[in-house]
């Protein structure tokens, strides 16, 4: 214990909270612990960490349950912090080594921490932050992924709503995630209001949205004005019209700010050197490419081998023996956002890929569902993306299939033999 932290003054464990922090602060010099909270204030914290400065000097180790959040942007400020993130899961464990009730208790999950980081100090490293470009792209490509959820959330929600009182407008409309659908059902919010527009007000809308197809816009006007209505119960159409409005409203908004997302992140990633080598890959594209950046990040030193990032992103199996019996399932406890990213990407490519294609509908002849095909696919794309992140060289579908018919690959024999 002494060997792995004699170049520590002191060693903190945290328990992270909204508005206060539990903390337990072991002295080495003297091996003495004192329990204490800070409230979760830019001035207490300042005060907080100082005063630990004037006591101990430093460096000062910290262990706690994140990797980024309030708490860790705030400790971050102080050169004389040196962070140890333990994972959640990890921590439950060893507290319920001790307590077999399953007792919680948050001053008592501080020294926990501590205790862990002291006692498996080679099982920790210190949180080493990149840089500031790449931090901030990785928070832009992670809210964009979310304000995406958003927006499936709102349209199931007008779907729905839709076709409560108004169905015709889902049939009109291949999409309904458009700024033009938002602006239709804004304007006309039920079929009987959309029907008493004149021909050539919806010719002229319909213009101004940029949809010029005679053929579309004729078929479109001529539905509209043969529509029957679902229902005439004003009980049901004056609170599903109002849902209707918050609902397209709501979307529009939602458009608007993904398209600034968008703007920001093609702004912020070609300005980073990686990203000459994520660009030209399969499917990356504008999304994509900013993703695969931020899922490997900038420090090469990161990941030894490739079986390291597929554990990190969730897509390497976990195997579980006892006794007699094998339990192969999918990782439970890992970063969704970087497995959404490896699989969605994987299944980009598999209409853009030649060896990737047959990959997947090869693993598909075998009895896989899709997602276990896509999950496959991306465990073979993981070991060529380190490889070409590790020695700095851009992804070439060719040099890969030759390399797979110099080495006699089965999957290219297979689709010969086909």
């Amino acid at each position: 214990m002494q060997t792995e932290f004699s170049q520590y003054t002191a060693v903190i464990g945290i328990d992270w909270a909204d508005k206060k922090h539990d903390v337990c602060v072991q002295d080495m010099a003297t091996g003495r612990r004192r329990a204490s909270q800070v409230r979760h204030r830019a001035e207490d914290l300042d005060e907080w960490a100082r005063s630990l400065h004037r006591r101990f000097g430093g460096p000062i180790a910290i262990a706690l349950e994140l990797s980024k959040g309030p708490i860790i942007n705030a400790l971050q400020k102080y050169d004389f912090f040196v962070i140890f993130p333990i994972e959640p899961a990890g921590l439950a464990s060893y507290r319920r080594t001790f307590t077999l009730s399953g007792a919680k208790d948050d001053p008592t999950d501080a020294e926990f921490a501590l205790k862990l980081l002291l006692s498996h100090a080679e099982h920790f490293k210190p949180l080493q932050p990149q840089s500031v470009e790449m931090r901030t792209l990785m928070t832009l490509v992670e809210q964009r992924r979310q304000l995406m959820n958003d927006r499936v959330r709102i349209t199931n929600r007008l779907r729905n709503t839709l076709k409560q009182y108004y169905p015709q407008a889902l049939e009109w409309f291949d999409r309904i995630d458009t700024r033009l659908f938002c602006d239709f059902v804004r304007r006309w919010p039920s079929l009987a209001q959309v029907r008493r527009a004149r021909r050539t007000t919806l010719e002229r809308f319909f213009r101004e949205h940029n949809m010029n197809r005679k053929a579309l816009l004729e078929r479109r006007i001529k539905a509209i004005k043969s529509a029957m209505p679902l229902t005439t119960d004003e009980a049901v159409i004056v609170p599903h019209r109002l849902r209707v409005l918050t609902l397209a409203a709501q979307l529009e908004v939602m458009l608007e700010c993904i398209k600034q997302y968008d703007a920001k992140i093609a702004l912020l990633a070609p300005q980073h050197p990686d990203y000459e080598l994520f660009d030209p890959l399969p499917g990356a594209g504008p999304v994509f490419t900013p993703r695969l950046m931020v899922a490997f990040g900038e420090q090469r030193e990161r990941f030894n081998n490739a079986a390291e990032v597929q554990k990190c992103g969730g897509i390497a199996p976990v195997t579980q023996r006892s006794g007699q019996s094998t339990w192969i399932h999918w990782r439970w406890q890992c970063p969704t956002f970087l497995r959404q990213t490896f699989v969605e990407w994987a299944a980009q490519t598999i209409n853009k890929s030649y060896w990737a294609g047959l990959y997947y509908h090869q693993q598909r002849a075998r009895g896989c569902s899709h997602q276990a095909a896509v999950r496959a696919l991306a465990f073979k794309w993981i070991r060529i993306l380190y490889r070409c992140w590790k020695t700095r060289t851009p992804y070439d579908e060719a040099r890969y299939l030759k390399a797979l018919q110099d080495r006699g690959s089965p999957l290219l024999k297979t689709a010969e033999a086909a």
